[in-house]
């Protein structure tokens, strides 16, 4: 999709159209904590980008229009795109909320061939949503990703079989698919700046890349055996803040973390899911990230289990002296909450999905705010 985000918000506010709209943290007149979630095209004009401090965006882009991220309203949208792909084909791998993969080999026929079928996908898409989205039609994911954003937005790239290598060949090595910038930056050192560059390299021009040195070459070759694998709609749930000022104080870092762990757990409940592994992401003063991760012998998804695992992790966590300026709660590996992994329910898991009901049934008549845990904060 094309600036998802915020192409959803000038949509249902047409006096957003032509204006750098920003997504994101509040910039709190260019002090805010956060980060940029998406942009605008025109706001990328200024040098913004996703993932970009909300401070720096503000300072590039002081007179942008900045919106709070409604993801109801974007996990709405992505799932009547989803339904919309589903009439083309059942084929289909979902990367993100504004991106997929589709292999249409098995239905192009039926729709007039394959660029006629890419090009009805992008006009039911408009007509279902509003919005304008970029496809890749190429016989290669990579290929076809790499595709995908070239002419954004609303564009349209077709690359034949035949001249997949030349395709490739004069791009920069930063669009591979799975190179990082560590990498780049090894192989820039060598001489290597093009994907064309890359395939005609030597086994000694990739020593110290070990196996991942053949691999990224095989990919600069077109070869890409990846097949389109739909994994589930949902790989993990989490939640995220940003503290106004870095702190070091354990109560706030206690509250927040039952706080997200709250949030996971009503995300994970409403989606009718529950997952084995938690996650806990911490964010020191200098952005230096770091993660811990605990996988239990059941599946769960409820708050108090979910915040036992992040506090613990936390508590196991040596910082030092080092502020956190963000933290977060992830739960991955999940599966249906109906489906049972034991035959025996113990006593307190029973009383525990009782008080879990209990305080939906409570958010629903009078909103998310209106009940929260002990040791937590009100909102996150």
């Amino acid at each position: 999709m094309d600036a998802f985000f915020a192409s959803i918000e000038v949509r249902d506010n047409p006096s957003l159209k032509g204006r750098p709209v920003i997504i994101g943290a509040d910039p709190k007149g260019g002090h805010g904590r956060g980060v940029v979630s998406t942009c605008s095209y025109e706001a990328r004009k200024f040098g913004v980008r996703s993932a970009m401090p909300i401070s720096e965006a503000w300072r590039r882009c002081p007179r942008g229009v900045y919106l709070p991220p409604d993801f109801h309203k974007y996990e709405e949208a992505s799932a009547r795109i989803r339904a919309v792909f589903l009439e083309f084909t059942p084929d289909i791998e979902q990367v993100s909320i504004d991106e997929a993969f589709l292999d249409i080999t098995r239905s192009a026929h039926l729709f007039g061939g394959p660029e006629e079928t890419c090009r009805r996908i992008k006009a039911r898409v408009m007509e279902a949503t509003r919005l304008t989205c970029s496809v890749g039609l190429a016989p290669t994911k990579m290929a076809a990703k790499i595709a995908s954003d070239l002419k954004k937005p609303d564009g349209f790239v077709k690359v034949d079989g035949a001249g997949l290598r030349d395709f490739l060949s004069p791009l920069d090595i930063s669009k591979l698919w799975g190179l990082g910038p560590k990498t780049a930056e090894v192989l820039r050192s060598r001489g290597i700046n093009t994907v064309g560059e890359l395939a005609a390299a030597e086994a000694d021009e990739l020593r110290g890349l070990g196996s991942h040195g053949p691999e990224l070459r095989r990919l600069a070759l077109g070869e890409d055996p990846r097949e389109v694998r739909e994994e589930g709609e949902a790989r993990s749930v989490s939640n995220e803040i940003t503290f106004e000022r870095d702190t070091s104080e354990a109560r706030e870092i206690k509250e927040s973390l039952v706080a997200l762990a709250d949030k996971v757990s009503s995300r994970l409940r409403e989606a009718g899911l529950k997952g084995r592994t938690v996650t806990l992401k911490i964010r020191l003063e200098g952005f230096e990230t770091h993660t811990r991760a605990r996988t239990l012998p059941l599946s769960t998804n409820y708050a108090d289990v979910i915040a036992r695992e992040a506090l613990e992790l936390c508590a196991a966590f040596d910082r030092g002296r080092r502020r956190v300026r963000l933290l977060g709660v992830k739960v991955s590996g999940l599966m249906p909450a109906a489906e049972k992994e034991s035959l025996f329910e113990d006593e307190a898991d029973g009383r525990r999905e009782k008080a879990h009901r209990a305080i939906e049934d409570i958010r629903k008549k009078f909103g998310p705010a209106s009940i929260y845990r002990a040791g937590g904060r009100k909102e996150i």
